[in-house]
């Protein structure tokens, strides 16, 4: 256990929460990218190909990006440690990954001390909720998940790809 404890960076020397002091790192460019998926009842996407991924409340996918786009704006203030950074690029994809599934994807690029994973999986989840409220109407059996980083670059190590 204190091994884990050890490896945690937001807990000081007394096991209390902090957050990071990265003043005495160098910026660096920080890219990520994270992605979350969206599973509908078979009948409801049927509804939703049908209608070009528009529902009684708008464009589905438009909404997704603006929402994801904007969540990645303020990670700084949904996580408590984390810190506000200048958003340098943000790109969510969002297309059907299989029958019934939607993939977002958020790519996230920041120039500075820490990186932006946070930032990349606050926009993909945020961008999947909006998506089920913007379908709730058809089904609440709507499943969000699973939400993963698949990328990033910059900082101490890179992690799979970007």
């Amino acid at each position: 256990m204190k091994k884990i404890l050890s490896k945690l960076t937001h807990l000081d020397p007394d096991r209390r929460p902090t957050m990071v002091d990265v003043s005495g790192k160098p910026a660096t460019v920080r890219e990520a990218r994270a992605e979350c998926r969206v599973r509908f009842p078979a009948e409801v996407a049927t509804q939703l190909r049908a209608s070009g991924l528009k529902s009684a409340k708008g464009g589905i996918v438009d909404t997704a990006i603006i929402a994801g786009t904007m969540a990645v704006k303020r990670t700084h203030e949904l996580i408590p440690f984390c810190h506000p950074l200048p958003i340098d690029g943000c790109s969510l994809v969002i297309d059907w990954d299989g029958r019934s599934s939607l993939r977002i994807e958020c790519a996230v690029k920041t120039t500075h001390r820490t990186g932006v994973e946070m930032e990349a999986l606050t926009g993909a989840t945020v961008a999947a909720l909006t998506v089920y409220d913007m379908c709730k109407a058809l089904s609440h059996k709507i499943v969000i998940g699973p939400a993963r980083l698949t990328g990033k670059r910059g900082g101490k190590r890179d992690v799979g790809s970007v």
